[in-house]
């Protein structure tokens, strides 16, 4: 193969403050979180949110169709249960023309999780309307993956559970246990942290375990808690790509940022943004993919 080409794909949509990351590479995609939906459970209208599950499909459905007209997509992983992340799955899972054939997802346990969580917010809800959506489209679901390598296409890819590594004093949020993914490719490496913070020390487990990468996709939205000093030292990234607007992220973040990174993307501002990887860290980036072509 030509490898003048670049070895893949990771476009950051921007659908507000939720995560929704789409790997290419090689003709094959992957979904990464799906962002926040318009649903919420009747008994909790505070939790009525915009929702970017039409934006999720309408770009799929431009970007990804197969020979057949349809999507594949060779794997989605929900990160953690929170309805920025899982949101849109369902309606994902649901769409004729869109195809998945693997889905990782962790189970939820709500006895790790603080008693706001579980009584104020919809994460039982999001996390069964995901993993009910993709029982009724057939798709299989792992649920056990911590260290697991996954190739698609050029790419290689590793998981790394936040969260279950020690024994933690407190009950925290769901973001403590994210799912963190290291995506590398000739040479070329990007971190994609999900909403990972320094909480329950899984930054400096994983920045250690990780070192060096090109990329990195800020934990949590750059918003407090996360991406710590010593996670930017044992990464060095040149790049971060932030799902949020500028002004959503957290003033020390935004400090610490400034001092690691060359190149700061918010896909807000950004209206999304595309990396194309090339060997040996050398990455192009790219803003407006929202725009239709």
């Amino acid at each position: 193969m030509d490898r003048t080409a670049p070895y893949g794909k990771i476009h950051f949509l921007n659908t507000g403050m939720s995560d929704c990351i789409l790997l290419e590479s090689d003709g094959h995609f992957a979904l990464i979180d799906a962002a926040e939906d318009t649903d919420f459970p009747e008994n909790k209208p505070h939790l009525r949110y915009a929702g970017y599950e039409e934006q999720v499909v309408a770009y799929l459905l431009r970007h990804c169709r197969g020979a057949d007209g349809r999507v594949t997509l060779d794997f989605v992983l929900g990160t953690h249960a929170h309805s920025d992340h899982l949101g849109g799955f369902d309606t994902v899972a649901l769409h004729p023309e869109i195809r998945i054939l693997q889905a990782y997802l962790r189970p939820y346990d709500e006895s790790r999780v603080f008693r706001m969580e579980r009584t104020r917010w919809d994460n039982r809800e999001v996390y069964d309307q995901m993993r009910d959506a993709l029982a009724q489209a057939g798709v299989p679901i792992c649920e056990t993956f911590d260290g697991k390598t996954q190739t698609l296409g050029a790419f290689t890819l590793t998981f790394f559970y936040c969260g279950t590594h020690k024994r933690l004093p407190l009950r925290y949020g769901e973001n403590v246990n994210s799912v963190v993914t290291l995506l590398e490719a000739g040479g070329t490496r990007a971190l994609l942290a999900a909403d990972m913070n320094y909480k329950a020390g899984d930054e400096r487990r994983i920045g250690k375990a990780v070192g060096h990468v090109d990329l990195l996709k800020v934990g949590h939205h750059g918003t407090v808690g996360s991406t710590s000093a010593g996670l930017l030292r044992a990464l060095t990234p040149r790049i971060a790509v932030v799902t949020n607007k500028r002004a959503g992220i957290f003033p020390d973040v935004r400090l610490k940022l400034k001092r690691a990174c060359k190149e700061i993307y918010t896909t807000v501002e950004s209206d999304g943004v595309l990396a194309e990887l090339y060997a040996n860290g050398k990455i192009r980036m790219q803003t407006g993919i929202m725009e239709k072509p």
